[in-house]
């Protein structure tokens, strides 16, 4: 089963429901010539979480999107990252008074700032991943020029756990996240839905460790390091005998890969965010799947557009039907996964796309 990312799916953007913003007001870029040739007078920026840039995941994944779309417009980008969230305001104002046209943000727990800095500079272009910046939920976002790219990560997540349900041998499956806000969650909780779906369908049990779906909690580190903290509650879920983890929030998958090589069990690992098989070759042997999202391809659609004088700020969603979410290859376990099990996963694929089966989300619509 092989999913792809494609740009021109990235072009043909779902939007949010009956949200209605208004076009970018930014006018073509200017050219100047040097040396003979053209340049466009346009600084794309991007500011990190605390995660930071090699953190082989999402802000990876914006950073590779910023650098292609750089590389395509024949510009020079500016990277600043942040090592903790105090930073946010301070490096976004760096952006700013460097000359930036367009920053881009990486991360939920930036819309704050963002939508602070965007207010306060509204001739400047803002794109915000993973969050729609609308801090008083009244369904639009809360500057116009502010475009959101997100992801309902959920309708892969589905399927991430019907096929791990599908291979697990103990009867148990965890997941743990960074911290409990709705881009973390939504994994976690599609997850599930995905396990509960394979029990109706095949009159099974499989026990989802580390998340409630009633309750909407579960086992989370407090924060996106790979710490010890991280370890101890991925240890936690393997002490319960799972065979198959989900570890959701940046490089904590990398807390989760040290107790599972500890436990000296065969314990299936998951990635999320990008194919982490292809950003840390180092715990590929472990890798079932990852649930990929196509920030970078989202990034660069963006940023290009931008620079060409044609900013849009109506929002993104990412879904299984626009090829913004979805699964990666097997890689290694590819020979493990049963050939039905590889088929049904594409019928459920197809059936979530065509309305056949809800998969419950915040951004389900």
């Amino acid at each position: 089963m092989t999913f792809t990312f494609k740009k021109a799916a990235v072009g043909g953007l779902a939007t949010i429901g009956a949200v209605a913003l208004l076009a970018g007001c930014a006018s073509a870029p200017e050219e100047t010539d040097a040396g003979g040739g053209e340049t466009l007078d346009f600084l794309p920026c991007m500011v990190s979480d605390a995660g930071g840039f090699d953190d082989k995941s999402f802000n990876q994944l914006g950073r590779e999107g910023l650098e292609a779309a750089s590389e395509e417009l024949g510009v020079e980008p500016t990277l600043v990252e942040s090592a903790a969230e105090t930073d946010y305001a301070s490096n976004l104002q760096s952006l700013v008074d460097q000359g930036c046209n367009t920053i881009v943000t990486v991360g939920f727990l930036l819309a704050p700032a963002a939508l602070e800095s965007a207010t306060a500079n509204p001739d400047l272009e803002y794109v915000s991943i993973d969050d729609t910046v609308d801090q008083d939920f009244d369904g639009t976002t809360d500057a116009e020029n502010i475009k959101p790219i997100i992801f309902d990560t959920a309708q892969a997540a589905f399927l991430a756990g019907y096929l791990s349900a599908g291979m697990s041998e103990t009867g148990a499956v965890g997941t743990y996240g960074g911290i409990n806000i709705p881009t973390v969650s939504i994994f976690m909780d599609g997850f599930a839905q995905g396990v509960e779906y394979y029990n109706e369908e095949n009159g099974a049990d499989v026990q989802v460790l580390g998340w409630d779906r009633e309750a909407q909690d579960g086992s989370f580190t407090g924060g996106f390091e790979a710490n010890d903290t991280a370890r101890q509650v991925a240890q936690g879920l393997i002490d319960q005998n799972i065979d198959v983890l989900l570890p959701v929030g940046g490089p904590i998958y990398q807390s989760g890969a040290a107790a599972i090589r500890d436990s000296g069990r065969e314990i299936m690992l998951l990635g999320v965010d990008a194919d982490v098989y292809e950003t840390d070759p180092s715990v590929g042997d472990l890798l079932l799947t990852s649930i990929r999202k196509g920030i970078d391809v989202g990034v660069e659609d963006a940023i290009i557009a931008a620079g060409n004088g044609e900013f849009d700020p109506a929002p993104f969603i990412g879904t299984l039907e626009n090829e913004g979410v979805g699964l990666a290859p097997f890689h290694d376990f590819e020979d493990a996964v049963p050939a039905d099990l590889s088929s049904k996963l594409e019928e459920l694929q197809q059936m979530i796309i065509d309305g056949d089966i809800t998969v419950e989300s915040y951004l389900a619509g």
